[in-house]
This record gives C-alpha cells, sequence and structure tokens, in this order.
C-alpha cells in the first residue's frame, strides 16, 4: 500500500502580495513626505507645477534615503 504524499499539489492557492512588506515600508513614507513637502510649496508659492515638483523631489530623495534602512 503507498503512502499518501504529504505535500499538497497546489502551491497556488494563496496569491503572492501586490506590494511587499518592504516595498510598502518605503514607499509609504515617501507619499507622505512628497505631499507634505509638495503642499507647502503650494501655499507659500501658489504655484502648481513648482509644488508638483518639489513634491516628486522630495518624495524621490527620501525612496532613497529610506531604501538602505
Amino acid at each position: 500500500m503507498p503512502t499518501p504524499d504529504p505535500t499538497p499539489q497546489n502551491y497556488a492557492t494563496t496569491p503572492a502580495p501586490f506590494l511587499t512588506l518592504r516595498t510598502a515600508t518605503v514607499l509609504l513614507p515617501a507619499a507622505i513626505i512628497g505631499l507634505i513637502a509638495g503642499s507647502l510649496t503650494y501655499f507659500s508659492t501658489r504655484s502648481v507645477p513648482g509644488a508638483v515638483l518639489a513634491g516628486l523631489t522630495a518624495a524621490g530623495t527620501s525612496v532613497l534615503g529610506t531604501i538602505t534602512i
């Protein structure tokens, strides 16, 4: 009498997460910092393109800073 295989054959029962915990940990503070920097720039200059540029720059810089943690 053959023994049953203890490992299941369907390995794809749970899908992989869309974002890993590390990616979420890096991107969430970057988004918050970018929003804060962009809104503060907008309130001081009333320039939407300048605020978007400042927010994206702050978000990118914070990603580069937090990716090493």
